[in-house]
């Protein structure tokens, strides 16, 4: 049975300061957690004082970045790669996050070429897609979501997709407060297994664990993560405190302590 997977995106907020009170109010509110993978995805200035905090920390809890670059090496000024990443233990990294399309002209192509160097280092790669409201009102989810897939995997084998999530974030409920609706997000996340059924196989597709993002707070969460094809979530600015963030990670493990709700 595949663990759920829980990621905190801290996109442009926090300091290296607040790592360590951060992760210990987050470790003191979440408690036990068994059925849960729990990434940290801090700025890359945060990720070394993660490093070293995480040493001491459950081993739920795991260490992600929030872009690379998909060379090795080279003149790019501002650019990381994916062996600077894994030099500071960072296990996972966010590929295609609608605000790098949106704000640094990330295209399908970048997306591809960001998730092969990504596999190729070892890396387990969360890839964003989602449609913007217009796409949605235009009745074009499926086709946006199809082309984003089979063109963002498309150096992807069947094996490689052991070590990939999808996060399927709905451009419209970033940052706004609107969520997709329960039903909304399970009627996504079932067209995102099934185009991967039909590209790969039944079996690798079943095994793809495929997040939501978008607006997810303690409110939501336990509706959303309960849907049949929803195996998580990528928590943006609810995040950002400790304590809701850990309520967020508990509505996504089965077995609930009667004081946390």
């Amino acid at each position: 049975m595949k663990k759920k997977i829980v990621a905190a995106n801290w996109k442009m907020n926090l300091t290296h300061k607040e790592v360590k009170p951060y992760l210990d109010r987050f470790l003191a509110t979440v408690g036990e957690i068994n059925e849960v993978q729990v990434v940290f995805i801090p700025s890359f200035t945060s990720i070394p004082a993660f490093a070293d905090a995480l040493e001491e920390s459950p081993s739920f809890c795991e260490l992600g970045a929030q872009d690379m670059h998909w060379e090795k090496e080279g003149a790019f000024t501002g650019e990381i790669s994916a062996a600077m990443l894994q030099a500071l233990q960072v296990k996972h990294v966010v590929i295609g996050h609608s605000e790098r399309r949106q704000w640094f002209g990330e295209s399908d192509e970048i997306v591809a070429k960001k998730t092969a160097a990504a596999l190729q280092a070892g890396l387990h790669p969360i890839v964003c897609i989602g449609e913007t409201l217009a796409e949605r009102d235009g009745n074009r989810v499926e086709e946006v979501l199809e082309r984003q897939l089979r063109k963002g995997l498309g150096d992807c084998s069947s094996r490689d997709l052991g070590s990939v999530v999808i996060a399927y974030e709905p451009v419209w409920a970033i940052g706004t407060g609107k969520t997709a609706t329960a039903a909304q997000a399970q009627e996504a996340h079932a067209f995102i297994r099934s185009v991967l059924v039909s590209t790969f196989d039944p079996t690798t597709a079943e095994g793809v664990r495929i997040q939501y993002g978008g607006s997810v707070k303690p409110e939501n969460a336990r509706e959303l993560m309960a849907q049949k094809d929803v195996d998580g979530a990528l928590v943006g600015g609810a995040c950002l405190n400790p304590e809701s963030f850990a309520r967020i990670v508990r509505c996504a493990e089965k077995r609930q302590p009667t004081s946390i709700t």
